[in-house]
């Protein structure tokens, strides 16, 4: 069991960020020694999930997308999320997402877009640093203070933009104004160009259990407009949605 704990967090290392990896930066970020990154590396190779194509970067194969893929597609709410981000997209002609915690990052379960708002390549199944994120500051503001702050710890907070909020003193009364409104606003911080605003999204005993977004480009809508024309229907979407989870 220790060898599939090692494996895993080998297939872990690899972010949108980091697409291409090394043992040597493998073992770095996964504080396994080099020898026993290069025996999973060697197995999950046998198995298809990973590839070398120069014999020293490692990259995932799509193979891997096999291991998320059934509770992707099939939770009940990854389900009935992807069919409120439809109806929402149709809506307001906007792209639309939801996602969990992870860890430190969000995981998208489900997503409706309409054009390449963002420059990265963002589906089901992809990861953002929560920090960063208009949906993870929203997952964050309602995690107890200790969990919440392990996390802001240990986080590579890097600034995306020169709009990210990136200290920790920023970051705190920021998801302490998220936590008040109950929605947060990401104006350009994880890219420029890119607005969105996030709403938590409620169990039925009250716990936040995911978040739904809709992203903009910056160029033809406002904060302001976000905020008093998107806001409310994005709620409405959520609300609708936890009733039916």
């Amino acid at each position: 069991m220790l060898s599939l704990a090692r494996g895993l967090e080998v297939l872990n290392a690899f972010t949108p960020q980091r697409q291409r990896l090394t043992i040597s930066q493998l073992s770095q970020k996964t504080h396994i020694s080099r020898a026993a990154v290069r025996r999973c590396l060697y197995t999950l190779a046998t198995l298809g999930m990973v590839h070398s194509p120069d014999g020293r970067h490692y990259e995932l194969l799509p193979r891997v997308l096999a291991v998320g893929h059934a509770y992707l597609a099939g939770t009940p709410l990854a389900r009935a999320a992807q069919c409120t981000l439809d109806s929402l997209r149709d809506r307001l002609n906007e792209s639309c997402s939801a996602a969990t915690l992870d860890g430190d990052n969000v995981l998208y379960i489900a997503r409706a877009a309409v054009d390449n708002i963002i420059s990265m390549d963002i589906g089901r199944g992809s990861r953002l640093p929560a920090w960063a994120t208009s949906m993870g500051r929203v997952l964050l503001s309602a995690l107890p203070e200790q969990e919440l702050e392990e996390i802001l710890a240990r986080a590579k907070r890097v600034p995306f933009t020169s709009h990210t909020l990136a200290s920790l003193p920023q970051l705190r009364e920021e998801l302490d104004r998220v936590r008040r409104q109950g929605y947060a606003i990401n104006d350009q911080q994880l890219e420029m160009g890119l607005r969105s605003i996030a709403v938590p999204l409620l169990a039925a005993g009250g716990q936040v259990v995911a978040a739904m977004n809709v992203g903009v480009h910056a160029s033809r809508m406002s904060v302001d407009r976000l905020r008093n024309e998107v806001l409310p229907t994005l709620r409405r979407a959520a609300t609708d949605l936890a009733m039916r989870i």
